[in-house]
């Protein structure tokens, strides 16, 4: 179309398409891009939305909650998941989970350290005199309020939620270990006296496995060397037997593959023997050697001594395997570490298979972190001259520590839970540490 003007009017003339321009410009049957341009276009929407909508990732190690709390001050880790705080005598807990303030307890006398059993909080405070006797009080874990109070400390018994109360001995034994008196069953709901066993002298009291599974009983070992195993529920007597003179220390006897092994000297040089546990008759004796501590090595039993670790069937005890270079070992929820230095914690050498006490993950130069995150544990290492401390997750099928984090500076005394740290701080906090393993 076009328009020309002759003499004052206008000239309107029809061109058609005769200028050149294909018939399709008018009417495209077909895309005038190219093919790849709209699945381009799309990808590249796709991939900006999803951008936008995904969140970031989290750290590896992020603060949950911070809880003001005296050098003194103790706290305790639940297997129910909760922190227990003691801060000035007050008694506080929080869920590991969220963080959030679950109940807070009235003020109490401080106590040098918290245990917990039955459902319960006990609360021994430190008088720093044996003449005193600070009595018990029992806490509700569900919601902190004061269940009772009686003289004397209460104990828990591994793998009962019985309590026993007992006039404890100072000893190296540890803690209720060694007894004197009477031991007698605690109600926990009314803290009241069930069955009493008298202990005419004094006695090494300890859990020991029933048979099959049946529930844990009590085994008190008296002065004279006679032992006897009573029943958790009644207190009756189930079985009574002589075991040889030891100094049961607090790993001396110790219960491994459903045995109690026992360490003791005889004329011709140091000796293990195992006993049954329901019945006290003795299965076998073989010498220890310098072996100075037993421990539970999976299936097996470890003995361990200045000459290193011994691995044995606690069935018949025949020998596994032998380490020269180790120290000692330990089982943590099923994860055996040994280690070059008795104490052990200070010197690990690595996560190892208690079967044939090869090493699966490398932990030289790293520190554990008490405590378990159920199939794996925590560890730290101090660097650049103490200025900063590396944390990180050991498990069996890592060939080393796998990095999480950094802690602040002036972050110690640390316990581990699964998917949680918590550490002290020295300005004064209590910090509990959100992780997440990186695979």
């Amino acid at each position: 179309m076009a328009a020309e003007t002759f003499g004052g009017a206008t000239v309107v003339m029809d061109l058609g398409l005769a200028r050149g321009e294909p018939d399709e410009y008018a009417s495209p049957v077909r895309s005038t891009v190219p093919r790849w341009f709209a699945p381009v276009v799309i990808a590249v929407f796709v991939l900006l939305g999803s951008a936008a909508s995904a969140a970031p990732p989290l750290p590896a190690l992020s603060a949950l909650l911070a809880v003001r709390i005296g050098p003194a001050d103790p706290y305790a880790l639940t297997d129910a998941g909760d922190l227990l705080v003691q801060s000035l005598g007050t008694l506080v807990s929080y869920d590991l989970g969220n963080g959030r303030l679950r109940w807070q307890a009235g003020s109490e006398a401080p106590t040098y350290r918290l245990r917990t059993g039955g459902g319960l909080a006990l609360l021994r405070p430190y008088t720093g005199t044996a003449r005193i006797d600070p009595g018990t009080t029992a806490v509700s874990l569900t919601n902190g309020s004061a269940l009772w109070r009686r003289s004397g400390s209460v104990v828990t018994v591994a793998g009962s939620s019985t309590l026993l109360a007992v006039s404890s001995v100072r000893s190296f034994s540890g803690p209720g270990r060694r007894v004197q008196g009477a031991v007698a069953a605690v109600d926990p709901a009314t803290g009241r006296t069930g069955w009493q066993v008298p202990v005419p002298s004094t006695a090494v009291l300890l859990g020991v496995p029933g048979p099959g599974d049946l529930a844990p009983r009590m085994l008190l070992v008296h002065d004279d060397r006679t032992a006897a195993v009573h029943d958790l529920t009644t207190g009756a007597v189930l079985a009574r037997g002589e075991l040889p003179a030891a100094d049961y220390g607090p790993d001396n006897p110790v219960v491994s593959g459903g045995l109690l092994l026992l360490r003791h000297p005889t004329l011709t040089g140091r000796m293990v023997s195992a006993f049954d546990p329901v019945t006290l008759r003795q299965r076998w004796t073989r010498p220890a050697g310098f072996a100075f501590g037993i421990t539970t090595c999976g299936r097996l039993a470890c003995l361990a001594g200045p000459d290193g670790v011994r691995a044995v069937d606690p069935a018949d005890g025949s020998p596994a395997w032998f380490r020269p270079a180790w120290r000692s070992v330990e089982q943590r929820a099923g994860i055996v570490v040994a280690f070059g230095t008795p104490a052990g914690e200070s010197d690990p050498v690595g996560i190892v298979d208690p079967a044939t006490g090869r090493v699966l993950a490398d932990l030289h130069g790293w520190r554990l972190v008490p405590g378990s995150g159920g199939d794996h544990l925590l560890v730290t290492r101090i660097v650049g001259a103490g200025a900063r401390t590396m944390v990180a997750v050991a498990a069996p099928g890592d060939a080393r520590p796998e990095l999480l984090s950094y802690l602040p500076a002036g972050t110690g005394d640390c316990q581990a839970a699964p998917g949680r740290l918590v550490c002290r701080s020295t300005a004064g906090e209590l910090v509990v540490w959100a992780y997440q393993r990186k695979g």
